[in-house]
């Protein structure tokens, strides 16, 4: 496997999207017969067959499309590997990922990165907003270097590392039956209508705990991608929602929506940022946590 070369790689990608050997050796400037030798010394390496011949042309057997999907990969990588490479040459000395649920990108994350771009400004920051069982996979198989997710998610082949407290809310709109109160508990709640977030989502699944360890059912109304559609239909009516409180201050401001502190000791979340091992961590990561946890003593 040690003696594939990228070349090769990227003309059975072509043989793939072309579908036709002679296509393939037009688009790559090749002969056919020297396409058509690539392809079977492939074959061979590999101790499997790619690809039917056929009269009108090759199609991909299920190894070939396993194979298509990881050679896609491979030169994708590589790919990004010279741009980032480009980028040392023009003087960005360093890169950092980090994948964050939309709780922390909301409410946390814009100072804190500002912070740290004015510390590092030559280290550039990849953010992708992702749900926490995303995250921790990510950070799990090497796609991102830090991982910021809710704390009461299991991440038991990661190292945690505190982060930054946010309080849950229920949001009713201005007029609801319960918009005067200045507290309440989780399962009184529960005789309403709920918008909430997609199944995936790491506070759907806790509501949706928390309504079963009381007994009663949680009355999905409809459920969204986001906490600003669900204030928007909170706004016209359609139910109420359980929010982190920092997420919300714009919404409150814009919509006729009133926040209710959670009165159950879970509603006081915490969010964590998880890396594989903070030892093993490129040093431009280890930088951002030592920020990102510097920000949180210095906000305490």
């Amino acid at each position: 496997m040690r003696r594939f070369d990228f070349f090769t790689l990227k003309l059975f990608i072509s043989v793939a999207d072309e579908g036709r050997l002679t296509a393939a050796a037009e688009r790559e400037h090749l002969a056919l017969a020297a396409v058509s030798k690539r392809m079977s010394d492939l074959e061979s390496l590999v101790g499997t067959t790619l690809l039917y011949r056929k009269p009108r042309g090759v199609e991909l057997t299920p190894a070939g499309h396993a194979f298509l999907h990881h050679a896609r990969r491979i030169l994708d990588n590589v790919e990004r590997l010279q741009a980032e490479l480009s980028e040392y040459g023009e003087g960005v000395r360093g890169h950092v990922r980090i994948h964050s649920n939309t709780s922390a990108i909301i409410a946390f994350l814009p100072q804190d990165l500002s912070a740290f771009s004015r510390h590092y400004p030559e280290i550039k920051i990849d953010l992708q907003e992702r749900v926490s069982n995303e995250i921790i996979a990510a950070v799990r198989d090497g796609l991102t270097d830090i991982g910021i997710f809710a704390g009461h998610v299991a991440a038991p082949d990661l190292q945690i590392i505190p982060y930054r407290r946010d309080r849950l809310v229920l949001v009713t709109p201005d007029k609801h039956p319960l918009a005067e109160r200045s507290s309440i508990a989780f399962n009184e709640a529960l005789a309403f209508d709920f918008i909430g977030l997609q199944q995936d989502a790491s506070l759907q699944a806790l509501l949706l705990e928390q309504a079963n360890l009381s007994g009663r059912a949680l009355r999905m109304r409809i459920q969204v991608r986001s906490f600003d559609a669900i204030c928007r239909m909170i706004h016209h009516g359609m139910g109420v929602g359980v929010l982190p409180e920092q997420t919300i201050y714009r919404e409150l401001g814009d919509l006729q929506l009133k926040s209710i502190p959670l009165s159950d000791a879970w509603a006081q979340r915490e969010l964590v940022i998880g890396v594989r091992r903070y030892a093993t961590l490129p040093v431009t990561a280890r930088h951002m946590v030592d920020l990102l946890t510097a920000e949180k003593h210095s906000a305490l």
